[in-house]
């Protein structure tokens, strides 16, 4: 029987029957390396995107309102769609979101070739379009930057990026110069009717 303990205390000295302890910890070290090392890309990843996204914000210049906003109701506008035939028509009411009260004198001044642009560009939509969420969400785009095209910033957001950094800091601050200039924030739909 002294022979069994002997073949026991043998079978745990050879090395070829138990994987060394330095090769587990290589194999657990490799695994954990490369979870981290995924981790980071991915964060790294995410990071960029939202850096990128950051900078696109920045871009598009929106001044903060200084105060509540001034409300401007337009007279409603009656409108010979573009439709075939010519028998479709649109009832639309347009109230204008100002920057402050002393803003509503100044777009007062404009006020006939802002209703005329307005005219003319729901003259040019189909009733199709118009019954359309996205028709009716483009033409208060539109209809905005129509209303802010008497104070320069109208087409602050067509304009191409220019290649030179010089350039687009300079095209930067032309933007923000012309947002801050204009009162136009926003148009509201207090009625739309297409017939």
């Amino acid at each position: 029987m002294a022979t069994k303990p002997d073949a026991a205390k043998s079978d745990a000295d050879d090395p070829a029957k138990k994987p060394p302890k330095s090769k587990k910890l290589v194999l657990i070290g490799g695994i954990v390396f490369l979870v981290l090392a995924l981790a980071g890309g991915g964060a790294w990843f995410f990071l960029s995107k939202q850096a990128a996204a950051d900078d696109d914000t920045e871009e598009s210049v929106q001044v903060a309102p200084k105060g509540p906003p001034t409300f401007l109701p337009l007279d409603n506008m009656v409108v010979n769609l573009a439709d075939p035939g010519g028998e479709k028509v649109a009832q639309v009411g347009i109230t204008l979101e100002l920057a402050d009260a002393k803003a509503t004198e100044k777009v007062k001044m404009y006020l006939p070739s802002i209703r005329s642009g307005i005219l003319l560009l729901i003259s040019q939509r189909t009733a199709e379009e118009l019954l359309l969420i996205e028709g009716k969400e483009k033409l208060a785009v539109d209809i905005l930057r129509e209303a802010s095209r008497p104070f320069g910033a109208a087409d602050a957001g067509n304009a191409t990026k220019p290649k030179k950094d010089v350039a687009k800091a300079k095209k930067k601050a032309a933007e923000k110069h012309a947002a801050e200039e204009n009162p136009v924030r926003a148009v509201h739909f207090s009625n739309f009717i297409v017939q």
